[in-house]
């Protein structure tokens, strides 16, 4: 099966499409489109930026045609109609998340639950799909980061973002997240920790200091992204609420999850952490450890699944033969 993962190379939206990819076991294309004004301006309404035509140079949709394009993200909109279009329907467009112009955007959509967007061809499920499958984590298990493996138990992954859409992540949050975390390394847990882009300085820092003044590990940037080896090794997991992807994550490995809201927030993001709630997943971090484990909430493998479904449906309604 040969596949074209299609964004504007964000990397949330492109690892959630890359997972659904893995788990389909098929020959992945990462495609990037970077369309310009005033085209941009129009998307995801719009057309494609014709400089990214099929026929030009240099095109993120020049064919041969995939079997399946992934897409996702308001700029790759209107490119994966593009595709569906000049492949004559001959290649099954899936898109990641609400397309904000209706399921008609592709053949298949996945939402999160708290999406409204509903209809026969939209697939929708608590958590977004990623790379970290159950082997991954495993595997990484198995063959501890030996970086982590020395810390003590229990193990407390920290995952930091920063301000966002929805979430300020102002100074007093930073703050409030710090004394947090100093309350809980005082109980003798191990800490292990990164940041993402967003983090604001003044907190990257003080979490370094924080967390390496007591024995923990920070991940300064140089080497490999301890990400995954976190998440295996967690004991618990400590997530700021900003990010829909981390949380969703973590909720991958079974650990109990705390999530800290930094002040903002929005109603989707609320019922997406109610419905971690109802599952035992996640507790409001109040600077201890509490819960215990779960089931592993991994949708991957559903939308993967949908995704076959859909395009064997869709390749007999045409008379395609099966992709390879």
């Amino acid at each position: 099966m040969r596949l074209w993962v299609l964004t504007d190379g964000k990397a949330g939206d492109e690892q959630q499409c890359l997972g659904v990819a893995e788990a389909l076991g098929a020959t992945v294309e990462l495609r990037r489109v970077k369309p310009w004004a005033p085209f941009v301006w129009l998307m995801p309404y719009g057309p494609i930026d014709p400089f990214e035509a099929p026929g030009r140079e240099g095109s993120p949709i020049a064919p041969p045609f995939p079997d399946v394009v992934i897409g996702s993200g308001r700029r790759a909109v209107p490119y994966v109609r593009h595709v569906r279009r000049a492949s004559r329907r001959r290649t099954f467009t899936v898109f990641l998340k609400d397309p904000v112009i209706g399921a008609r955007a592709a053949d298949l959509v996945w939402v999160p639950e708290h999406d409204a967007l509903r209809g026969p061809n939209v697939i929708a499920t608590l958590t977004p799909p990623h790379r970290f499958t159950a082997a991954r984590l495993a595997a990484a298990r198995a063959a501890p980061d030996p970086r982590l493996a020395g810390l003590p138990r229990p193990r407390v992954a920290v995952l930091a973002g920063g301000p966002s859409k929805h979430y300020r992540f102002d100074a007093e949050d930073a703050a409030q997240f710090l004394a947090l975390l100093t309350r809980l390394a005082a109980t003798g847990v191990g800490l292990m920790a990164t940041a993402s882009r967003r983090t604001p300085l003044p907190l990257r820092e003080g979490l370094s200091r924080m967390i390496e003044g007591r024995g923990g590990f920070m991940w300064d940037g140089r080497g490999d992204n301890p990400y995954l080896a976190l998440l295996a090794l967690a004991d618990a997991i400590v997530v700021t609420a900003d990010s829909y992807n981390m949380v969703g994550e973590a909720a991958a490995t079974g650990a109990p999850i705390l999530v800290f809201e930094p002040s903002g927030g929005h109603p989707k993001l609320a019922a997406f952490l109610a419905g971690l709630e109802r599952h035992g997943a996640v507790h409001r971090f109040a600077g201890r450890l509490e819960g215990g484990p779960y089931p592993p909430l991994d949708s991957t493998p559903t939308i993967a699944e949908a995704v076959r479904t859909g395009l064997a449906r869709h390749r007999r309604a045409l008379n395609l033969p099966e992709p390879g």
